[in-house]
């Protein structure tokens, strides 16, 4: 299977991904591979500084926390990762790239955003980003290793047909 960018991209990415694997989870190049394949939406800021994976609804991806939206949502978006290197943040990618998410989103006529955020090991930044851009909790898991996910969720206007 051939990953989405470049190999210096790719890699670039696999260590971004890596070194926040407390945020997210460590992973092997074959795995992220297959995940960037399963993804409906796959965006990367340059030199591999940002990166941002959604799933739509319909995708097949065996993650529990996507298998949770999946059987309580119709039409959404679900972020599987985002992740900023830290030579990058305060830059606005982050922002961009959900921007460019949510107007997919609306386009399609899909009705939210998903995703979950670590309640156990706490990831206070990225709960206090997730609630500047309207996501609100909706549920929490427990997952292996003690960890336990908070699930977000930000409803979309959909634009009112003339009638």
């Amino acid at each position: 299977m051939k990953p989405p960018f470049a190999p210096e991209v790719f890699d670039a990415l696999l260590a971004l991904n890596n070194l926040n694997a407390a945020a997210l989870v460590f992973t092997t190049a074959e795995r992220f591979a297959q995940v960037l394949a399963a993804a409906s939406h796959v965006r990367a800021a340059p030199e591999g500084r940002a990166l941002l994976v959604a799933l739509d609804e319909t995708c097949s991806y065996d993650s529990p926390n996507f298998l949770w939206f999946q059987r309580r949502y119709p039409l959404f978006y679900y972020i599987d990762r985002v992740v900023v290197g830290a030579a990058a943040r305060g830059q606005g990618l982050a922002g961009k790239l959900y921007a460019e998410l949510e107007a997919r989103t609306l386009t399609e006529g899909r009705q939210r955003l998903v995703c979950e955020i670590n309640r156990v090991p706490p990831n206070p930044g990225s709960d206090a980003f997730h609630e500047w851009l309207g996501f609100a909790p909706v549920g929490e898991a427990p997952l292996s290793g003690g960890k336990v996910v908070r699930y977000w969720v930000k409803e979309l206007n959909q634009p009112q047909s003339a009638g």
